[in-house]
């Protein structure tokens, strides 16, 4: 709920008075979401989470990053800050097969992520994973694979997207030439609903659906609806009869 170019500072006074106006909000999280927001030397990142910190109300810390821009000095400037705040670490995954993350030119592998995971937890941080349904080349059975492999690795949150296409991508070109075909919403509904019963009832699921920028979407034209997709997901829960982690259950 910022706007371009408004300083960290600005950023975050608009932000917590949007919260408060919209939900009565009182404690905050400061969130560092787009790009990767640990590459930086350690002195500017401690600026940077600081100053978030510092305002009334703000209670926890979330930093969005790729598991190969983390290092051992950045984890231990996060782990830094949980005598007296919740924090969060927001890493990338997307899909646990290294195939998928060659197509897509990710840039690590899957190894790389879990290292980074563990590198986290032995410093008590709390990893949020982010993984994408429907990514070129991914059949079910290959999505349901990286809802197990999150599982193993015991992180504590996960964030679902849904694949969208973004004008001016790879993506987009392939696309056009009809390469790629999008998932329908009620495929993405069956999808995660079958990714949920895969995770540990334990796991904190963060986001069942992305928030893509309306003037960069190309496809599927349905993402827009949040609200419908999650009632929609709610729904199909019910008349499943279905819960999370219900495939774990032996």
């Amino acid at each position: 709920m910022t706007q371009r170019g408004e300083s960290l500072d600005e950023q975050i006074v608009s932000g917590m008075d949007w919260a408060r106006k919209k939900y009565g909000a009182s404690k905050f999280i400061a969130y560092f979401q787009s790009f990767t927001n640990t590459y930086a030397p350690v002195p500017r990142l401690r600026d940077l989470y600081g100053r978030a910190l510092k305002y009334e109300g703000m209670v926890g810390l979330s930093v969005g990053t790729r598991p190969d821009c983390v290092g051992k000095e950045v984890l231990g400037l996060l782990a830094s800050y949980r005598e007296t705040s919740l924090v969060w670490l927001e890493l990338g995954l997307q899909s646990a097969h290294d195939s998928t993350l060659i197509k897509i030119n990710r840039g690590h592998d899957v190894a790389c992520f879990d290292r980074g995971v563990a590198d986290a937890h032995a410093r008590g941080l709390n990893v949020c994973a982010h993984v994408i349904l429907g990514l070129p080349g991914e059949n079910h059975d290959m999505m349901m694979e990286t809802a197990r492999h999150l599982g193993l690795l015991a992180v504590e949150g996960v964030k679902i997207h849904a694949l969208y296409v973004v004008r001016g991508t790879p993506l987009a070109e392939i696309y056009e030439r009809r390469g790629y075909q999008c998932l329908e919403r009620e495929e993405y509904v069956e999808l995660v609903l079958d990714f949920l019963e895969r995770l540990p009832s334990a796991m904190v699921i963060q986001r069942l659906t992305g928030d893509p920028m309306p003037a960069e979407l190309v496809a599927p034209l349905w993402v827009r609806e949040k609200t419908k997709t999650l009632n929609l997901i709610t729904k199909r829960f019910q008349e499943r009869d279905s819960w999370q982690g219900k495939s774990l259950i032996t």
